[in-house]
């Protein structure tokens, strides 16, 4: 199965470092990320899975819940959070889930229905695919995905920025441009006319085209 943009993430229910969880209910009315490894005691994940650890408390302010998945059981998993927090010095408070069996990792389309069904015997280099980032919102709609190579770095920062400007769109009529942070100006989505726009914007706006209208950002 295919995924895209504004598809429902697909349910699952699966183990987890915290316990066995049903993927909707445990997103519940917020936001969440679901970013996947291919594998447990890797170098590139181990950096990235510290530094989610670091952003938790700012992800948890947005209503964002974060879960990890690597295709490797959950004891790994545990024995793998001990190398994180030593070599990144973060501790993984938020849930890791084990998919030893490929379920999860083919049901989001990151392995092939013909993967086999046990992570034994298998690689990173076999897994490289199951390196994606999944953000979905309340709705349980698939938001975002980033597909990263193996050897390169998740940027979370963006990942963050990227939710940020989900969340500010979500709730105003409003889009970012290229390179926004929050606190910069808006664009005014054409939906809304100027007559429109000046009741919500009586501060005004840059014309910049008429297409074009950048605005301050809505609180």
């Amino acid at each position: 199965m295919s995924l895209r943009i504004n598809d429902t993430a697909p349910n699952f229910t699966a183990e987890t470092t915290q316990g066995t969880i049903n993927f909707h209910e445990w997103i519940g009315d917020g936001w969440a990320i679901l970013f996947s490894h291919p594998k447990d005691f890797t170098p590139v994940c181990t950096t990235e899975l510290g530094y989610v650890a670091k952003l938790v408390p700012e992800f948890q302010k947005r209503n964002c819940k974060v879960i990890g998945l690597s295709v490797d059981p959950v004891e790994s998993h545990h024995k793998w959070e001990g190398d994180i927090e030593e070599t990144q010095g973060f501790k993984v408070t938020y849930p890791m889930i084990g998919d030893p069996e490929l379920k999860v990792a083919k049901l989001y389309d990151m392995l092939p229905s013909d993967a086999g069904e046990t992570s034994e015997g298998r690689t990173a280099a076999n897994n490289a695919t199951v390196r994606t980032v999944f953000i979905v919102g309340p709705d349980k709609k698939i938001k975002l995905m980033l597909i990263y190579p193996m050897t390169t770095g998740r940027n979370f920062d963006e990942v963050m920025r990227v939710l940020d400007s989900m969340q500010l769109t979500a709730k105003h009529q409003v889009a970012t441009p290229v390179n926004w942070t929050s606190g910069n100006d808006v664009i005014i989505v054409p939906a809304v006319t100027d007559e429109m726009a000046k009741e919500k914007y009586p501060e005004g706006w840059k014309t910049v085209k008429p297409y074009l209208r950048l605005v301050k950002q809505p609180k």
